[in-house]
Order: structure tokens, then sequence, then C-alpha cells
């Protein structure tokens, strides 16, 4: 990852506000009389992508470990970087609905500092604390698993206690955690992955317990044309100009146009602003994000399996680069692992 890390680099560094830009541009038109601060609040909760529901593709073995690298990196930062603007424009937005509203500066200064202060901290101390302990045998790896549950709930406390952002606190946790641990604790990033799933699968189930039928009954056209557009225009489009010049191929950038699914982090986004915009905007925003999702589900769960197929067919055809070919294709003759060693 540390060699070949272009792809994702420039898929979150350029694809991302450029997908907030199209966004924001697309979306306009089927918003009449919103804030522009409020359509760029739309684009950016459909800006971030869900990896959970591309799983068909990145377990694929089929398909070149690079791509599958690049979409698993791309899916679990975006939705960390795109949350600072998510809380802008849900202040901006607020400030434009509310005109005697003077506190949006101070609301998004906490919400944007405190948060990863409290989310560095404790993954510090979280870090270091459970390596001491490795180090002087007080620990073992059921526990250590149990213990990053708690450092990812104790970073949201404490953000949400000094008027930080909780997700920003748990999400820059886990980059501090992982940049002290660096890998020595294995059982954590098992635990964690195969946890995760089933948090993940329970957060949907509620979801489309609680949500979608709602929002399916409020789908109109012009919510539809927007979460349309989202999928198959401003993705795909901010994608392909974020890989212009790198050795990504047509193929493989249609490729990570399309597998972008909405997810958890669309929907939580959208509950998360709920209660910080005017009413008039607030249940129309969470209708589209949910709906969004749903759709974005379907599409995106009946088309991974079958895009995955495609994809690793043309890479085999075209004869790509080395690092581009699954890992079970790569196996050499020892002598010749020897020489190039």
């Amino acid at each position: 990852m540390r060699k070949r890390h272009v792809w994702p680099v420039r898929m979150l560094l350029v694809g991302l506000p450029v997908s907030l830009f199209f966004g924001k541009i697309l979306a306009f038109p089927f918003l009449p009389g919103w804030p522009i601060f409020a359509v760029a609040l739309v684009a950016a909760i459909l800006a971030p992508t869900d990896a959970a529901l591309g799983q068909a593709v990145i377990s694929n073995p089929n398909v070149p470990e690079r791509p599958r690298r690049a979409l698993t990196v791309e899916s679990g930062l975006n939705d960390g970087l795109a949350l600072p603007a998510v809380l802008l424009f849900t202040s901006l937005a607020a400030e434009a609905m509310d005109r005697s509203n003077t506190d949006w500066i101070v609301f998004s200064a906490k919400q944007l500092l405190l948060g990863p202060l409290a989310g560095a901290i404790a993954g510090l101390v979280g870090g270091t604390v459970l390596l001491w302990a490795k180090r002087h045998m007080t620990t073992s790896d059921t526990f250590e698993g149990i213990s990053a549950i708690a450092l990812a709930g104790g970073s949201y406390l404490a953000a949400t206690l000094i008027d930080g952002n909780g997700f920003i606190a748990a999400f820059v946790a886990g980059l501090s955690f992982g940049n002290v641990v660096k890998g020595r604790c294995k059982f954590i990033y098992e635990f964690t992955e195969s946890e995760g799933q089933l948090l993940t699968w329970g957060a949907f189930f509620l979801l489309g317990l609680t949500l979608v039928p709602e929002a399916v009954r409020h789908l109109d056209m012009p919510m539809l044309a927007i979460i349309i557009l989202s999928l198959f225009v401003t993705r795909p489009l901010a994608i392909w100009i974020s890989l212009i010049g790198t050795d990504a191929s047509p193929v493989t950038r249609i490729f990570f146009g399309w597998f972008g699914p909405r997810g958890l982090a669309t929907a939580l986004f959208a509950l998360l602003v709920v209660s910080k915009i005017d009413h008039a905007l607030a249940e129309p925003v969470l209708l589209l994000a949910v709906n969004a999702v749903w759709i974005s589900a379907l599409l995106h769960g009946l088309s991974a399996a079958p895009g995955a197929r495609w994809y690793a067919a043309k890479v085999a055809k075209m004869g790509e680069c080395a690092e581009m070919k699954p890992v079970e294709a790569s196996a050499k003759p020892l002598k010749t692992q020897r020489q190039e060693t």
C-alpha cells in the first residue's frame, strides 16, 4: 500500500472534492428554493461510499489485489474526510435559514477541532496502554478485542462531553491507535473486522426496518433524479477526473466509478444533521439519504458479483502489469523467486 498508493490518494484528495462540486451542481435544479449550502449539504451526504455493500468485489480473488485494496482504502477513509464538510454545510445551512443564529462558527470549530483532539488522545493512550499490558503479560487476545470496542465508544463519549464530534473522534482514535500498535496485535484487527461486519448488518437491518418504508412513500421524481445522477454521473465523473495522469486504465476508472455504494455513512450523516437544520429541510434531507441507501444497496448488490467477474475478465484479457494480477496467479518456481529476491 505504501508503494502503490496513488489510486486511493487521488480518489480521496481529488475525487471526493470533485464529487462534492458536481453533486451540488447537478442537485441544484431539483431543489428549487433551497439555500446553496443546503444543496451542498445534500451533495456531501451522498458523497461517501461503503465497502460493506461491495463485498463481492473486494473479496473476489479473481479481481487483482491492487484495485481491491484501492476501493477498500477509499471507502474506509472517505466518510471521515466527508464528515467535516457535512458539519460545515450543516452549520451554514442552519445559519442561512435562521439569520439570528450567530453561533454556527463556534459550533463548527468545536466539532472540527475538539473531536479530533479527543480521538487522537484516546487512540494514543489506548494503544500505549495495550502494548504495555502485552509486554507485562497482563492481557489476552479476547480482552484485547473488547478493549478496541471500548476505545471506540470511549473516544466518542469523550468528544461529546467536550462538545466535539463523536464520529470524528472515533475515526481519529482508530487512526491514532493503529499508528501506535502498528500490527503488533493481530487479533484486534481480526476481531474488529468480524464484529464490525456484524454491527454493519444489524445497522442495515434496523435502517430498513425503521426508515426505509417511510422514505419509499415520499420518493418523488426530483428526489429520484438526484439519486440517479449521484450514482451514474457524479461519482463516475469525479473518479475518472481524479485518475487522469495515473496508470489506471479506462476499464479500471469505469469500475471504480461504479462501485461506490452509498451505505451507513450516508444514513448516519443525515440522522446527525436533522436536529441542526430547519425542519423544512431536515425531513427531505433524511428521506433523500435513506432512499439513496436502499437504491444503491439494490443496484450495487445486484451488480457486484457480475461486475467483478466482468472486470477480472477484462483485466486478464488486457494482460495488465504484474502487480494487477491476482495473488493466486503470481506463483512462480522457487528458483525464479529466489533470483528475483
